[in-house]
């Protein structure tokens, strides 16, 4: 497997060992690409030959063309035909008349340089439709921009996304944001090392969905790109250009975990039950479409957590009713009768996103987000909650809500709730009311989770807001990771009490936060009476062999 590697290394050549923090562990071995995020202006040039100029632009624009038919065809097979038109539409977007006159005419008439001139024409026909009246012509803004940037960076000679090779890599970067993160071809990562972020960011949960090592705090050259290299995830290391004797090492200890996780395979098709007879569900969080066979393949009960918001941060506009319904109900298909649960749009705090034009604020993570957006712009969440009740016909769907800190809220989304039952009964269209619960996130919620539970029917703990609300601390300040404790003595007892109020009331509760798949909690969860653990795909076979050899009742 790493024999083209062979000869890279001379005699007396030195080893470089770089040093961070593990937020996920595994090894991984292959080539390092250093993702550098396009911040660079488009400079005006003065042109001699704009005959060639024009030719370069219209070269680029074919190449560009090429790009999007791949992603079509690609997210065609990934996430269906409807969700795929948009590659469609911008490739015919790149032939429109009046757009190609508009760069050619800029190049010939003034003299400038391509990248300029295709750049300004995109800013200029995004801020045209952006001024019109019609909504759709409005979301054709943010296309335009798209397609003029992906020219550009093709007459720039710069990559088309964060990946664009063919063989698998150890990504690099400073940072990465929820929206590159979601674009990611995860076939091609092999691991990821990034300088900045935190043990709880979204690149850190992506990880441990993927089953990838990822490490953070890292401080690399940007020379190193292209280099052979091996990611430690246990400890924390990258070894770049490592010795011989070095890769026989890792090679070794990559094949005694690939046995381990042969072993768990054996789990499967097997009960998550305790030795003394207490069971427990143990499901899966993702984040797309695409991540069920990952759900599946590790044999998860069902879908704990569907972060809906993944749809939003994937789009460049407001995805509509149809292309959410068309998502939300090929997970419900595919999971054949297992339990979905869908949480509603969470965009704010870390998860921005352009098109929704939330102010900048100074204290996001408390700030305007998740239900608080969804009860002030009531349109967007009734066509969430449109897709959602019609997707529920094909499954067995549940809806969550995130952030409630009230029963107010709680009455509050019933009664949209119920505005959206009425139009889809008069419209006549097929729908169906499924099982309603609430995250537990805020401590508000927590202390008040008596009150809460007669009008639900599940809650489901989100630890990493819990943690951080009631710690005060930032989780996504990578400066705070020594005093971010979620095994916090409050934590614990907010659980048990959330867990002991769900039961009184004969609704059921389960975490979906990361600590869910803290191995070192799991059987403290068992005892405390917790029903549900909802973890990233790769750890339910691990947490499956903690249940079955465990006691509820301590001897």
């Amino acid at each position: 497997m790493y024999e083209e590697r062979e000869g890279l290394i001379q005699p007396g050549e030195s080893m470089q060992e770089l040093k961070g923090k593990s937020v996920f562990g595994g090894i991984a071995i292959g080539r390092i690409s250093v993702y550098n995020k396009d911040e660079s202006t488009v400079k005006r040039v003065k042109i001699e030959d704009t005959a060639a100029e024009v030719k370069r632009f219209e070269e680029a624009k074919e190449t560009a063309k090429e790009q999007l038919q791949a992603l079509y065809e690609k997210a065609l097979v990934e996430v269906g035909e409807v969700n795929a038109m948009i590659f469609d539409v911008h490739q015919m977007m790149l032939d429109d008349l009046d757009y190609v006159e508009a760069i050619t005419h800029m190049i010939e008439n003034q003299g400038i340089n391509a990248e300029y001139a295709v750049a300004t024409t995109g800013d200029n026909f995004s801020n045209m439709f952006a001024a019109m009246d019609d909504d759709y012509m409005k979301a054709r803004a943010a296309d335009v921009k798209d397609i003029s940037n992906r020219v550009v960076k093709i007459l720039q000679g710069k990559k088309d996304s964060v990946l664009d090779g063919d063989e698998p890599v150890i990504l690099l970067a400073d940072d990465l944001a929820p929206s590159e993160t979601v674009q990611l071809d995860k076939s091609k990562v092999l691991a990821f090392v990034t300088r900045h972020g935190s043990t709880n960011s979204h690149t850190a949960i992506l990880a441990r969905t993927m089953n990838i090592p990822a490490l953070i705090g890292v401080k690399f050259e940007e020379n190193v790109d292209g280099k052979f290299a091996i990611v430690d995830g246990y400890n924390g290391n990258v070894y770049v250009e490592p010795t011989d004797d070095v890769v026989k090492e890792y090679e070794s200890k990559k094949q005694e975990a690939e046995e381990k996780k042969r072993l768990l395979q054996e789990l499967k098709g097997k009960e998550n039950i305790t030795l003394d007879g207490k069971k427990i569900k143990l499901y899966a969080n993702i984040g797309g479409v695409a991540d069920v066979a990952s759900a599946l393949q590790n044999d998860a009960e069902g879908i704990g957590l569907f972060r809906s918001e993944f749809l939003y941060l994937e789009s460049n506009t407001f995805p509509t009713e149809e292309e959410q319904f068309q998502a939300y109900k090929t997970v419900a298909e595919n999971m054949a009768g297992k339990k979905v649960i869908i949480r509603t749009l969470d965009i704010g705090a870390d998860k921005q996103v352009d098109y929704f034009n939330l102010d900048k604020e100074d204290n996001p993570a408390m700030g305007y987000r998740a239900i608080r957006i969804c009860l002030t712009q009531p349109d967007i969440f009734k066509t969430q909650l449109r897709a959602l009740l019609r997707a529920a016909v094909y499954g067995n769907l549940s809806i969550m809500y995130p952030m409630i800190t009230s029963t107010e809220e709680v009455k509050k989304i019933y009664e949209i709730v119920a505005e959206v039952e009425a139009e889809l009964k008069e419209q006549e269209i097929q729908y169906k009311l499924p099982e309603q619960g609430i995250m537990i996130e805020t401590p508000a919620a927590a202390v008040i989770s008596d009150l809460l539970a007669p009008h639900v029917d599940f809650f489901s703990i989100g630890t990493n807001d819990l943690t951080q609300y009631t710690l005060a601390l930032d989780r996504q300040n990578a400066k705070l990771d020594d005093f971010y404790n979620p095994h916090h003595e409050a934590i614990l007892r907010m659980i048990q009490m959330v867990v002991d109020n769900a039961h009184k009331c004969g609704k059921w509760a389960g975490i979906c936060g990361e600590l869910g798949a803290d191995a070192t909690l799991t059987e403290q969860f068992v005892r405390m009476g917790v029903d549900e653990l909802s973890v990233a795909p790769s750890m339910i076979l691990k947490l499956r062999k903690i249940v079955r050899e465990m006691k509820k009742v301590e001897d």
